[in-house]
């Protein structure tokens, strides 16, 4: 199918709006991948905490020997717990 000159001149390209729609198109597809960049942005930074290397708790028994070390704890009271988590 052929379009005449005439047909063009009424047409929506003539008057701009094909290129405002190419324009709206094109601005919206922009927003939604820089909307996706930032939430995945923002959940990877989120995620850092969670994710990040943390040293391991201590065992009962490191603490027990903390305390122990601090003189918290005597020895007799020491040596009841050692026995109770061995």
């Amino acid at each position: 199918m052929v379009m005449r000159w005439d047909e063009m001149m009424t047409g929506p390209w003539f008057w701009g709006w094909g290129i405002l729609w190419m324009a709206m198109f094109t601005a919206f597809w922009v927003l939604v991948l820089l909307g996706m960049a930032l939430l995945v942005r923002r959940l990877w930074r989120a995620g850092l905490g969670v994710w990040s290397v943390q040293p391991p708790e201590d065992s009962a028994m490191e603490i027990l020997k903390k305390r122990y070390a601090r003189g918290e704890i005597g020895k007799e009271e020491f040596e009841a717990k050692k026995r109770d988590l061995a």
